[in-house]
This record gives structure tokens, sequence and C-alpha cells, in this order.
């Protein structure tokens, strides 16, 4: 199982064949020295798509040498973002990457019924965080994409997740649905759900992961506080993943952790498409979008047997 983004790098650099970076409107300081890092460390190569010569006095600001790079021109945002998704399809490139295009441009791109990536999953969004001290990787799902899903999206958020559980060695994902108490409660309908998730897992409905809920943050992850209330679950103080009831708890906790926790690194990624989708936010620090394209990296090889 792997442990850390160290962990996820070294697996990275021992795959067989290098990989691609197809970059959506790439003229961005923070990203361009992202796809610059992984060319440096040897991760992958990267497709720039955009304003040749805007990424290349971007370039020239920064220090990047471009040598190397394969600079497609194409300044129009959605053009842009249609260009890289098709260097995905086709093969040429293993990993998409938000660059200044905006998400809705992209997505729009993505979701193409002709040539876009779909499917035939939902998207979700996947952030995987290494807590200091903690020990092992966590993952937390939805705090991007889906706002308020309904107990069949949760579900499907949950197959999502444990794709990512699976290749990070996490064979069979722990998945606590997060409430704010532990009791189903009919005037909580989140609690409901997880109760229903849970028993959804036991009859087979969402092989492959153990869930149980509802549980409150603290005894997901904390075994000394689900002694303390006594609560006896495979789950309890053992969550690979959190799925959270709605946007605004993934995103507060996404944030805080971010903010109020130094040390801790992060990754993010959109995943249900045919490949992982990198879609940092600008204010995301550079170590995060770093460990984003690792991240990414390492789940595209498990989405296409044979290319590892």
């Amino acid at each position: 199982m792997i442990r850390s983004f160290g962990e996820i790098m070294t697996a990275v650099l021992r795959q067989e064949r290098p990989r691609t970076i197809a970059v959506a409107l790439a003229q961005e300081p923070e990203i361009l020295q992202a796809v610059g890092d992984a060319r440096e460390r040897g991760l992958a190569n990267s497709i720039l798509v955009g304003g040749e010569e805007e990424i290349r006095a971007i370039a020239g600001e920064i220090g990047l040498d471009l040598e190397g790079f394969t600079i497609v021109n194409e300044p129009d945002p959605a053009a842009a973002a249609a260009r890289a998704v098709e260097l995905v399809r086709t093969g040429e490139a293993d990993i998409l990457m938000k660059g200044l295009v905006g998400t809705a441009t992209l997505l729009r791109a993505v979701l193409d019924k002709e040539r876009g990536l779909r499917s035939g999953q939902i998207l979700s969004h996947v952030a995987v965080f290494e807590p200091p001290g903690f020990g092992r990787l966590l993952l937390l799902t939805d705090a991007a994409m889906n706002i308020a899903p309904d107990l069949q999206r949760k579900a499907e958020i949950i197959r999502n997740a444990a794709l990512i559980a699976n290749a990070l060695g996490i064979e069979r994902p722990k998945v606590a649905p997060l409430c704010a108490l532990e009791l189903v409660n009919p005037e909580m309908p989140a609690t409901v759900d997880a109760a229903l998730l849970s028993k959804m897992a036991q009859r087979g409905q969402l092989p492959g992961v153990e869930v149980d809920g509802p549980l409150a943050l603290d005894n997901a992850v904390s075994p000394e506080a689900a002694r303390r209330k006594g609560i006896q679950s495979p789950v309890a103080g053992q969550a690979d993943i959190l799925l959270v009831p709605g946007i605004e708890v993934g995103n507060v906790i996404y944030k805080t952790l971010h903010y109020f926790c130094p040390g801790v690194k992060i990754a993010g990624l959109v995943t249900g498409a045919r490949a992982p989708i990198v879609l940092t936010s600008r204010a995301d620090s550079h170590e995060t979008k770093l460990n984003s394209i690792a991240l990414s990296l390492l789940v595209s090889s498990t989405l296409a047997p044979g290319n590892s």
C-alpha cells in the first residue's frame, strides 16, 4: 500500500514507458512551473496547448527551458480545451490538465458525446491528503464537482473513489459516509443515506469496499474516538475514504486541512472520465499541483491495462 506522495512519485518513475500530460491553455506561470518540475523529475513530458507566443514569453520570465516540450498553437480557450481532450482520447497523452481555461469550458470538451472522454460514469473529485504523523494517505470526496448528490450519486462517487484507492494499493477501501452524528436521524437525510449505503455494501451493491455509517469525522479517522463512543465497526477509526454529504462540507474540510494543518500534503483529480483530469485551483500551491500530476499519472496506468 502506498502511504505517501513520495511513494506515489517513485511508483510513477517505475512505470515502463514515459507518460505525457496534455495541458489545456497552458499560458499560466504556475502550471508551466508544475509541468516543468514534472519533466525535471522524470515523471512526464507535456504537450502545451495554447497561445504559443504567450507560452514562450511566460516560460522566459520563469526561466523554463521549453526544449523537449511540444507546443500546439491554439489561443482560443474552447478550441484549446477540445484539442487537449483529443490528445488524450487518441492516446497521444495520458492525462488532461486544466491550464488557464475555465472549468466549465474544459468540462464541456470532456463531456462532448462524440469527441470527449465520456466513460459512462459520473465525474467526481477525489482529494488525497498526507497529514503529518497520520502514517497513511486519506481520501476525501466530493469537494469540487457534485453539489448535493442523492443516494444513487453517492454510490457512484464511492465507486469512483474506490478506483483511486485501488491505484494506491488499498485493495478493499473502508468508506465512512460523514455526518454530524453516528445515529440515524430521519430529520438529517445524510444519516439515512449513510445507513442505506452501508446496507448496499453489505448486500453486494457496492462491491470491493466496506462502508459503515453514519460516522462523524472524529470516529471515522480516530480509533480512540471510536473506542470512547463505543462504536464497533470495521470502518470506524480506520477510514480510507471520507464521503461528504455535500460540496460545502467537502470544501470546508479541504480548505481547513490546507490552511490550518501545517505540513499537510494534498493532491486532487477528477475521475470518472476515460483518463484522469488534473483540475486544481489557482490558489493551490505548486506542491499540490505537482502532487496532483503524480497521482493522476499513477491512476492513468490502472485505467489503461498494459500501459504500465
